[in-house]
């Protein structure tokens, strides 16, 4: 690391040439008297043509930028003057010091190393014209002026260098600290929370999570093919697609990834006062964003839950939609899933164990003769049990349809013209076999 290279005396080689050129010259250590006559007046240029050159200072609304500023500038001519003297490079850490400041205030890097720039420009002509005053009269001025540009030049290129290293590290350990922060936070909306622990009650109170008459919905989102989810490159992508998709709509954002799929926590106002109206569904209002998002993602989304206390339920609610989304139906919501299907998702895992046999006996028999009962029991379903109604819309005769019900009848027991029969075997079945499938 850069920073490391200014631990002692013996690193920055370039500027200790620079420096031992200068003393060959006779310029170090007699060149301080003839500086310090300019040193105001260097200080003001300096000022002046930063400000004038680098609009981020002005632009600044950080009070504490002019001021940091302004002593920066005065440690630089202090430091240049203690070299100059005959001082051995240090660490510069008054340079690391104020370049980890800028980094936790978001001033940009680009303008601290303009900065420099307009030191390069200033200094040099101070220290050269104190050079020429300085120097012996026998002393090569072409030489003179060299060495004066090869420290100035070395002198801006170590501090720029390190001041780059020390903004930059900063920037990595901010963007962790958030980062941990945002993920501490997003796992405490998940798991729900205990208010009688303070340091979570504070952290989701800064956060503005407790406060009244909030709606939240949970979004669950993963890869049309899961297999990618398993990149985390990927996954940080689709976080990025979902969080720019519902950027632009008020109330906050939570987004991350947990379990190889994005989870995202949205809010939102639901009502300004207990006098005004509650707004439209938040649900209903992230839908047309998510659609945004493309055919490459498949995402589940919760019911709105009324406060933080709810959002575990809200993720339940949004991992049971994902499973009923599709590259069909992409996005899918809870609440518009039908009661029958949401039972048969509920009772598949636990009833397979426990469904009767006949049930197996009825599917490999529909294998068989490509799923054409399982497909007559649907078709005169969704026709009302009106048996003419089905019989059109499956392309049949109806008598076909009477001698598949009674093939049916020989395999489970069951008549499928009765409700309760015909009730039964499509429950069964789609417990076995899932809503849908073939």
């Amino acid at each position: 690391m850069i920073r490391d290279n200014y631990k002692d005396g013996h690193q920055q080689p370039a500027l200790r040439r620079a420096l031992e050129q200068l003393r060959g010259l006779a310029i170090v250590p007699a060149i301080p008297t003839a500086l310090g006559k300019q040193a105001e007046r260097v200080l003001d240029r300096f000022r002046v043509a930063v400000l004038d050159q680098i609009p981020a200072y002005t632009d600044s609304g950080n009070p504490e930028i002019r001021p940091e500023l302004d002593e920066h500038m005065q440690r630089h001519q202090g430091e240049v003057l203690r070299l100059l003297g005959g001082g051995a490079p240090g660490p510069f850490e008054f340079v690391s010091l104020h370049a980890r400041r800028r980094a936790t205030q978001h001033f940009p890097l680009e303008a601290v190393l303009q900065t420099f720039s307009c030191m390069r420009q200033v200094f040099l002509p101070w220290i050269r014209d104190a050079a020429l005053t300085t120097a012996p009269n026998s002393a090569n001025v072409p030489q003179v002026v060299a060495a004066v540009t090869a420290f100035n030049n070395e002198y801006v290129n170590a501090v720029g260098a390190l001041a780059t290293s020390e903004y930059v590290l900063q920037t990595r350990l901010l963007a962790e600290v958030e980062g941990d922060q945002r993920s501490e936070l997003l796992n405490m909306l998940l798991s729900g929370y205990d208010e009688s622990d303070s340091h979570v009650a504070n952290l989701l109170r800064r956060a503005g999570y407790l406060e009244q008459r909030q709606a939240y919905c949970v979004v669950v989102a993963q890869s049309a093919d899961p297999r990618e989810m398993r990149s985390a490159a990927r996954a940080r992508r689709l976080a990025d697609s979902l969080a720019e998709a519902t950027r632009t709509l008020p109330g906050r954002q939570m987004i991350g990834v947990r379990d190889n799929l994005v989870v995202a926590v949205l809010s939102d106002t639901r009502r300004q006062s207990g006098w005004t109206p509650a707004q439209s569904l938040l649900a209903d209002r992230l839908l047309p964003a998510l659609l945004r998002i493309g055919p490459a993602a498949i995402m589940g989304l919760s019911s709105d839950a009324p406060s933080t206390a709810h959002i575990p339920r809200a993720m339940h609610e949004a991992r049971i939609a994902l499973d009923f989304a599709s590259v069909r139906d992409r996005v899918v919501l809870h609440s518009r899933i039908p009661v029958r299907h949401m039972m048969v998702h509920h009772a598949q895992e636990r009833m397979q164990g426990t469904l009767p046999a006949w049930v197996d006996t009825l599917l490999a028999a529909d294998k068989k003769g490509r799923n054409v009962l399982t497909d007559t029991l649907r078709g005169y379903a969704a026709a009302n049990m009106n048996l003419l109604q089905a019989a059109k819309t499956l392309g049949v005769h109806p008598n076909t349809i009477y001698a598949r019900f009674e093939r049916i009848k020989d395999l489970t027991g069951h008549d499928a013209k009765r409700f309760n029969d015909l009730n039964e075997l499509l429950l069964a079945t789609d417990c076995r076999r899932g809503i849908g499938d073939s």
